[in-house]
């Protein structure tokens, strides 16, 4: 492969995240009265205050990690500082556990029904922790890691709207996330708790929500593995099973566990190829694994965070691998991308197209898109091809 092109696919990555992404947000996300405002306009206009607790973790983590790998910007790492602070002052309940949401001024709106706000809040404080060294940071990580663990078997708690005796599904998010916080936080743990965490998610990840016979990974399974024929346990999410396997290649080389690294390649292609749309081209949203109607009326969606975590996991497979289809694969999903996501008028990516690959919603941030996977993949990539051309 001439390594001029993996040269100039650096570079366009490196300029959008530099020059065009950080800016984004460094201009127009910051609240004066703290955290951060997601909810942004085309343009960056905020139109709405609320403050939603995995985004402004995830946004945290970001310029902590920008500080940590890339350059020791101060206003990066005062941008993550700012971020923290909002969430140390207002973000837990008296148990411990991270709201879900939050009024512009602190107070709760949202319980802590969702253990993704806490999944997030680790993150970015460990990430924090490395650039500080703050005993304060460190500690929100490990306290935080102890409530996910002790909530691991029932996320949702008191929350949870199902009878789970009757059909016991479990969830695929959780132990995907879990694959990557355990390397997020593997400073900051023992050696063991390490390992132990990571052989878990291992074998949860590509055991537990594989089905052999059509060699794709399931949001949902029974609690003892097995397939349920329902409208949950066919479910696929193209997105999240593809970005699982590129966790699961880092956790590959992390063991030096070449035949893991592959299977996880292998299973991302093969989730890319069902899922990608042939007429319309793009990765859709939602499908059912034997081809029925899903319930998720947004199936047919496009997603900013869908294209960009299988980018990075097609460039991991080819550095990892070597093998040419994961390169044709990263430039047919690079050439989707580019030609729809970015905003050149105002920077940033738009998050939502419709089948077609039309402009859905024209926000760039919300209640669930913020500053996390535009930044991470483009990070990602332009790391990667940076490799490719040594």
């Amino acid at each position: 492969m001439n390594k001029e092109v993996f040269a100039n696919h650096a570079l366009r990555y490196q300029q959008a995240l530099l020059d065009n992404v950080i800016p984004f947000w460094m201009q127009h996300s910051r609240a004066k009265k703290g955290g951060f405002n997601t909810c942004l306009l085309s343009d960056g206009r905020v139109y709405d205050q609320d403050k939603f607790i995995w985004l402004q973790a995830r946004q945290c983590w970001t310029f902590a990690m920008l500080y940590n790998q890339l350059e020791q910007r101060s206003e990066w790492l005062e941008m993550a500082l700012h971020g923290a602070q909002f969430l140390e002052k207002y973000g837990r309940d008296s148990n411990g556990d991270w709201y879900f949401s939050l009024a512009p001024n602190g107070q709760p709106l949202i319980q802590a029904y969702n253990i993704f706000s806490d999944c997030f809040a680790c993150m970015a404080f460990a990430q924090l922790y490395q650039a500080t060294k703050e005993d304060t940071h460190r500690e929100i990580a490990l306290q935080t890691f102890q409530k996910i663990l002790e909530r691991q078997g029932n996320p949702k708690g008191k929350y949870n709207k199902t009878i789970g005796s009757t059909r016991p599904l479990k969830n695929f998010a959780l132990p995907m996330i879990l694959c990557n916080l355990s390397l997020e936080l593997e400073a900051l743990l023992e050696p063991a708790q390490v390992t132990e965490t990571i052989d878990r998610c291992i074998e949860e990840v590509m055991q537990n929500f594989y089905d052999d016979e059509s060699g794709l990974t399931l949001e949902n399974v029974l609690s003892d593995g097995q397939l349920s024929d329902t409208f949950d346990g066919r479910l696929l999410n193209p997105g999240h099973a593809i970005e699982a396997m590129w966790f699961i290649m880092d956790l590959g080389q992390k063991c030096q566990d070449q035949a893991l690294i592959e299977a996880a390649a292998n299973r991302a292609l093969k989730m890319l190829e069902f899922g990608w749309d042939e007429e319309f081209g793009g990765i859709f949203y939602f499908m059912d694994r034997k081809g029925f109607p899903v319930q998720q009326l947004e199936w047919d969606q496009k997603l900013w965070w869908v294209h960009l975590e299988t980018l990075v996991a097609l460039l991991k497979a080819f550095e990892l691998t070597q093998e040419e289809i994961y390169w044709t694969w990263f430039e047919k999903v690079d050439q989707y991308s580019w030609a729809h996501f970015p905003d050149a008028a105002h920077g940033e990516w738009f998050g939502y197209l419709n089948r077609r690959g039309e402009i859905l919603l024209s926000l760039k941030g919300g209640k669930w898109k913020g500053c996390f996977h535009v930044p991470r993949g483009l990070w990602q990539c332009w790391q990667v091809l940076e490799r490719l051309q040594a």
